[in-house]
């Protein structure tokens, strides 16, 4: 579900909130009605509050919130892309689990879970780490007012359909996303799962992270609780029709 106005120079996530909110309720709604069982996955921005709003009206309506699944896969694509480059290794071969949110601080690649990204110099990493959580705004200030990420997009999109599909199928596979979930004690988190018969059928734990990944999650937490309790709030006061 790409639906939504993108998002332009100066604009908040949480202004974009707003207009979004309402255009993904209308799609969501329709989902619920036609085809309940579907997994969908949610590109509509701001993505940290849109999927605790729309799983909640879910659950609500007595359907599965699980099934509302928020696509993260293209902050993993940056990750691996940028760790490639600082490498000259073919990013194919690199896969940074990206946990956290998917705006500003809540992304939080864990460079020290790659064979290959955990050979980079420590004095880099936070550079490089602040260079995955800016590059969609860097998209958005370098197009000047005239739209947001969109080829980077489709290709991160068309590879977690390609996992959903897969699962679907009965052939497992792991992606990060963003959904509902218990592995910290937010309740919602990006972080690995398992794509299987029906959707999601595991939620993967974070795994050992390092000194500063560590420190970096609780500052994700911070962020991400503030942008869950927002989607949280319109989905106590809305409810699909």
């Amino acid at each position: 579900v790409p639906a939504g106005v993108p998002r332009k120079p100066g604009m908040t996530r949480d202004d974009l909130f707003k207009t979004n909110a309402g255009i993904a309720k209308g799609i969501v709604e329709a989902c619920a009605k036609f085809c309940p069982t579907a997994v969908l996955g949610m590109i509509v921005n701001p993505v940290n509050s849109v999927v605790p709003a729309m799983a909640e009206l879910y659950k609500k309506k007595g359907l599965d919130p699980m099934k509302v699944i928020g696509i993260t896969t293209l902050d993993v694509v940056r990750a691996n892309k940028f760790v490639g480059e600082i490498t000259g290794k073919n990013p194919n071969f690199i896969n940074i689990p990206v946990i956290g949110g998917h705006a500003g601080s809540t992304i939080m690649p864990v460079f020290s879970q790659d064979k290959i990204a955990k050979t980079i110099a420590e004095d880099k990493i936070a550079e490089l780490d602040k260079h995955v959580q800016n590059a969609g705004t860097d998209v958005v200030d370098a197009k000047g007012g005239k739209g947001s990420a969109t080829l980077s997009m489709a290709y991160a999109g068309a590879r977690f359909g390609k996992s959903v599909l897969a699962g679907l199928a009965g052939r497992r596979r792991v992606e990060c996303a963003y959904c509902k979930c218990d592995v910290t004690d937010l309740p919602y988190f990006a972080q690995k799962v398992v794509f299987g018969e029906g959707g999601i059928t595991e939620v993967l734990p974070l795994g050992d992270l390092n000194e500063y990944e560590t420190k970096r999650l609780e500052e994700a937490k911070v962020q991400l609780k503030l942008e869950i309790e927002t989607g949280l709030a319109y989905a106590e006061s809305e409810s699909l029709a």
